[in-house]
């Protein structure tokens, strides 16, 4: 049991956007470093970037924090978006229909490893 903590994680839960447009933006950083993911999300054009950047860098944050890893050595180890809760409303159409729509929502989990060769 003298094993050190080398891997890291933090969840988002209930982000509003599909899981299916997560995962597009979590392909994108799957098995790079950090910074480069960062950098990556920062001019990824999706929207869901913007959620997914913020929990690749909580989960560097809890890394670094809590387990005194360095930043510079994690690798995104493993990134996945499950599906989350759907939220559903109706769309009032002609006649007296309703259609429904089906607002999704994401559970994203980003998991950081410490790789020595990863600067």
């Amino acid at each position: 049991m003298a094993d050190t903590i080398t891997t890291a994680s933090a969840t988002a839960k209930f982000v509003r956007v599909s899981p299916m447009k997560a995962r597009r933006v979590l392909a994108l950083i799957r098995n790079k470093s950090v910074a480069e993911a960062l950098a990556i999300l920062k001019y990824a054009p999706q929207g869901a970037s913007k959620d997914v950047a913020k929990v690749v860098a909580s989960a560097a944050a809890n890394a670094e924090n809590n387990f005194g890893l360095d930043p510079r050595t994690l690798v995104i180890a493993e990134c996945y978006a499950n599906e989350g809760p759907t939220m559903r409303r109706f769309q009032p159409r002609a006649q007296g229909r309703a259609f429904q729509i089906r607002k999704r929502t994401s559970h994203i989990t980003v998991v950081v490893e410490s790789k020595e060769g990863a600067k």
